[in-house]
């Protein structure tokens, strides 16, 4: 298999599992084409990583005392924060989260009861948080590894 061939298929492999290619490379088309280090889209994406962290703690206060209201809201926020990096599988279950804390099904279609939207948020919170662990661990990789490493070896 060619290295073109390989390195297309890893291509295939983040954009279904991890990111959204599509949104991660608008973020990168924003740091100066002469930085390297990718500056100005590594704070951005360093800064989604704090806001995660704290609205996920936030979800699971909310879920805690049964504050649907909240958890909608927490749900809609992080989904747009994770789609603009292109974490799209955080943003899929922050956006069921939406829906179910409006008393929605996962998909905004239909209704579902407190109890079972409550069972169903923290189905959505747990993979959430799983997935939200992979693309950080995949954007810190991505950020850390320094490129005149990459010619040293070659």
């Amino acid at each position: 298999m060619s290295t073109d061939s390989n390195a297309q298929n890893e291509d295939d492999l983040l954009d279904n599992d991890i990111l959204d290619l599509d949104a991660f490379n608008q973020i990168l088309s924003m740091d100066d084409e002469n930085d390297e280090d990718y500056e100005f889209s590594r704070d951005i994406v360093y800064n989604y990583f704090e806001q995660a962290i704290t609205t996920f703690a936030d979800m699971d206060k909310a879920l805690e005392v049964k504050d649907l209201l909240k958890l909608s809201s927490l749900g809609h926020f992080l989904k747009g924060s994770s789609a603009t990096i292109g974490v799209k599988k955080v943003q899929e279950c922050c956006r069921h989260i939406q829906y179910l804390g409006k008393l929605q099904g996962a998909n905004g279609e239909g209704s579902v009861d407190e109890s079972s939207a409550l069972e169903l948020i923290e189905a959505e919170l747990k993979i959430g948080k799983l997935e939200y662990r992979k693309a950080e661990e995949f954007l810190r990789f991505f950020y850390e590894s320094d490129p005149a490493d990459d010619d040293e070896e070659a």
